[in-house]
């Protein structure tokens, strides 16, 4: 399949708040995140590299020890193996990112919610 529509695809419940929607190819992979006021992404590292942006509402990030707030038309790179958290801040917020290769445990996660 080589076309989609977001709202069609499975959501996955990643934390309270935390919604992903995926599309993942043999060495990418693209995840739109929903996130609802106060939600948090705990700290967290992982080998892939990631890259995203703001679509709708803000999100405050941590990358390696900055910290930024971050708009819709925000672009943001977290390379592999450095420590990132996010938070969704006053009104819901979505984001797309890019990871490469792709997320093995969402992909598992993905798997598990659609049984």
């Amino acid at each position: 399949m080589n076309f989609f529509q977001v709202q069609k695809l499975p959501p996955v419940s990643l934390a309270p708040g935390v919604t992903i929607r995926m599309v993942s190819a043999d060495k990418m992979m693209m995840v739109f995140f929903s996130l609802a006021p106060g939600a948090r992404i705990p700290e967290h590292k992982h080998p892939h590299e990631q890259m995203g942006m703001v679509l709708k509402g803000s999100i405050r990030l941590t990358v390696g020890g900055e910290e930024k707030d971050v708009f819709p038309d925000g672009v943001y790179r977290i390379p592999p193996d450095v420590l990132h958290s996010g938070e969704c801040l006053d009104t819901d917020a979505e984001v797309l990112d890019i990871f490469s290769p792709p997320r093995e445990d969402f992909l598992e996660k993905l798997e598990e919610s659609t049984r």
